[in-house]
């Protein structure tokens, strides 16, 4: 059980890569109605997961392109780990797959499998809000092709497929997020899990490259990172999130890069942030 709350905000940069894509869209970079960017909270937890299993430590929600056990299933999984004796019994059942992984404990997560009588419930302790650009992003969409022999039969010349291509130029990102006390007593979320989920904040975009995102093209900035001296908290989480300020220095001019904006921490007293440089 952990003795305090904690608050944190992650700011972090895009250039010339598409963060988050709609597939309702054409997959092309999300966006609100006011043309601000968007990355999703599913998303940045899903990078959060996967951070978590390189540092070592067991996952139940995995991606198919980043599995490191032989389940096809999450129900496959929870079966083939979790002693048979105690799937019915709900209590002996949400207290193991919260021992067991580290991602129920900390996010949370619903059971309930087709044709099964048991459905549990786990709140997680960790919230993470949606991520937004600090100013409307611009999108560029390219042409892609494909021209290559698909069938394997050398006297036929496939036709060339077409398709798009999408990314942010820049884009200076922002996300939030908080630690509860009281929900952590109950799933048996950990100070150590508390700086796993720094670290992880911390090395977010470390080996998560992809075509969309290459290597070097997302940087986590600074987290910046509260803990309160109490449970409850000295200040509200919205307060405190709020504290941090991000704005373009010159507004008539495109921002190209972090330097083009003022970060302003404004002082809570009695509540110190450590600002941490990303990685």
């Amino acid at each position: 059980m952990i003795s305090n709350k904690y608050d944190f905000v992650v700011l972090f940069s895009v250039k010339n890569a598409n963060p988050n894509g709609d597939p309702l869209n054409g997959n092309r970079p999300r966006i609100n109605h006011e043309g601000i960017g968007e990355v999703s909270d599913v998303c940045i937890k899903r990078k959060i997961r996967n951070r978590m299993m390189q540092l070592g430590h067991d996952v139940l929600i995995q991606s198919d392109d980043n599995k490191v056990d032989e389940y096809k299933s999450i129900k496959d999984r929870i079966e083939n780990t979790i002693d048979k004796n105690i799937l019915k019994d709900k209590v002996k059942f949400s207290e193991q797959v919260n021992k067991t992984w580290i991602d129920v404990r900390t996010f949370g997560q619903v059971f309930a499998f087709k044709g099964d009588d048991m459905s549990v419930g786990v709140r997680g302790p960790v919230s993470i809000h949606s991520a937004f650009s600090i100013d409307p992003i611009n999108i560029t969409s390219i042409q892609i092709t494909k021209s290559v022999n698909s069938t394997g039969d050398s006297s036929k010349k496939s036709s060339d497929t077409m398709g798009m291509k999408h990314r942010v130029d820049f884009g200076l990102y922002k996300f939030a997020g908080s630690i509860n006390p009281q929900l952590a007593s109950k799933t048996g979320f950990s100070d150590e899990d508390v700086e796993v989920i720094k670290k992880s904040l911390i090395e977010l975009f470390e080996d998560d490259a992809s075509s969309a995102r290459p290597d070097g093209s997302m940087e986590v900035i600074n987290v910046y990172w509260w803990k309160h001296n109490n449970q409850t908290g000295q200040y509200s989480s919205a307060k405190v999130h709020n504290s941090l300020k991000v704005y373009r220095k010159d507004q008539d001019i495109e921002a190209k890069d972090v330097n083009d904006y003022v970060i302003e921490l404004s002082n809570l007293e009695g509540l110190e942030c450590n600002v941490i440089e990303g990685k």
